[in-house]
């Protein structure tokens, strides 16, 4: 199987964050052309025998393709429910997956908290893109409102590879017809200072920082001419002005750097930042 037909993964814990998950996966799933796997991972717990975890396993799981059905009825589903550790299942799962897609929040997480640790380590370790989706308002009107959004923003930084954030948030507009592109790099003096760019000079940083976002995307217009594409080199903190322009944006994508996955530390302070804040959907990119 090449990468290319390499299903979506959507985990599924009886949540309602995990059934607004699998719903989105299943539309990215249609849109992609790839078939979906749904999966429910069974704890390990001393205190419940296997055999009613697994009957609860297969009664969560046919709901899930009930589901599934509603939304997108052609769509090619399969079901797994591996007995693991959830982050050590979908982890392993994530190497023969093109993403993994999680609810923001599971069964016990605590409404304070606006991620689980699951879905965040999940995030940090997995070997594919992996799709956080916050849970939508509890207005229905809004949450319309939200499902109307057709940008695809995408945070790129000039002191790490953004080849394959790029690579992934270019495929996503590709899927969704009509799709805009917005390409964000946040740069402040500091920033400009590390790499070796102009230090006093605000303009002048302006204008290298426009340079860089050009070259990082060079090739690609060619490559996509269909797609809508705006560059936005902008003033200030890269984490706040993508968890801004994720309130008006279909899918966010940033990136995860390399480095730190055996000690589950694979997410820089802004991907973090912006995974945790985000509004809507957040895809985490392995570069």
């Amino acid at each position: 199987m090449t990468t290319a037909e390499l299903p979506v993964i959507a985990a599924v814990d009886g949540s309602w964050h995990s059934f607004e998950a699998l719903a989105w996966a299943a539309r990215d799933a249609v849109g992609r052309g790839l078939p979906l796997t749904i999966v429910h991972v069974r704890p390990l717990d001393r205190h419940t025998s296997q055999e009613a975890q697994r009957r609860e396993a297969e009664e969560l799981l046919a709901e899930s393709v009930g589901r599934v059905a509603q939304v997108a009825p052609a769509l090619h589903t399969s079901t797994l429910a591996p007995l693991d550790f959830p982050t050590a299942a979908l982890t392993a799962l994530s190497e023969h997956a093109s993403m993994l897609v999680l609810g923001s929040r599971g069964l016990g997480g605590f409404r304070s908290l606006l991620i689980g640790s699951n879905s965040l380590a999940t995030a940090s370790m997995a070997r594919c893109p992996v799709i956080v989706v916050h849970s939508s308002a509890a207005d229905e009107d809004e949450a319309e409102t939200r499902e109307a959004f057709t940008d695809i923003v995408v945070g790129v930084a000039a002191d790490e590879s953004s080849e394959a954030v790029l690579d992934f948030a270019f495929e996503a507009a590709t899927s969704r017809p009509g799709a805009r592109l917005r390409i964000v790099h946040g740069w402040t003096m500091f920033s400009s200072m590390l790499s070796g760019g102009p230090v006093f000079d605000r303009d002048a940083a302006a204008d290298a920082a426009a340079r860089t976002l050009a070259e990082l995307t060079a090739g690609r217009r060619e490559k996509y001419p269909q797609i809508d594409v705006v560059q936005e080199p902008v003033h200030g903190s890269a984490s706040h002005t993508l968890v801004t322009a994720s309130e008006t944006a279909a899918l966010t994508v940033i990136g995860r750097r390399k480095g730190g996955e055996d000690l589950g530390f694979g997410l820089s302070p802004v991907a973090q930042t912006t995974l945790t804040h985000a509004v809507g959907p957040v895809a985490v990119v392995p570069c």
